[in-house]
């Protein structure tokens, strides 16, 4: 039996990952067997970047910390884990490992998680690993809502310049 001083520490860390776990939008587990020292560096730059927490945990006190949150994780928590959390763009994570093994032909694997309180197999977070960042896709509707704007102003421009006598723009050109 483990002396009090452990038991107390064990339990600390357990309170710990279970607070993450709570607060986090996204966890994603990632087995990281296969990497060297500085590609794991490199990694966690990546994911220091993006606002992702990224530590290697213990399996049976992270099981521990998902059980009090309802989580069940006791076929994805065995071997060499790490955990992948942010409060910030649920998909991050996952998007970061898929294009860091994707780009360093690694092999990196998630082994499954929890986005925005659902649990989601590895293949699902996969899925997620491909889609852009969420401002590369606000960008993308917003730059959809600007371009009939944009295309209006110009015919506007151009009726103006019409009605002032002179030449539109296109035939100046020529």
């Amino acid at each position: 039996m483990p002396n009090a001083k452990v038991l107390e520490s064990k339990k600390a860390v357990v309170e710990s990952l279970s607070a993450k776990i709570k607060e986090a939008t996204s966890v994603v587990f990632v087995e990281y067997k296969g990497i060297t020292v500085a590609q794991d560096a490199a990694l966690r730059k990546q994911f220091r970047d993006a606002g992702v927490e990224y530590s290697v945990v213990k399996n049976t006190l992270t099981r521990f910390a998902a059980k009090e949150n309802g989580y069940d994780f006791d076929e994805v928590l065995n071997g060499t884990t790490a955990m992948a959390s942010t409060t910030g763009d649920p998909i991050a994570p996952a998007r970061i490992v898929c294009e860091y093994a994707k780009k360093n032909k690694l092999p990196l694997a998630i082994k499954g998680g929890i986005v925005e309180g659902s649990v989601l197999s590895a293949d699902q977070l996969n899925g997620f690993g491909e889609l852009p960042s969420k401002n590369a896709l606000v960008a993308s509707v917003l730059g959809t809502f600007l371009a009939p704007i944009s295309s209006l102003a110009f015919v506007l421009d151009q009726v103006r310049i019409q009605k002032e006598g002179g030449a539109p723009a296109e035939s100046a050109e020529a």
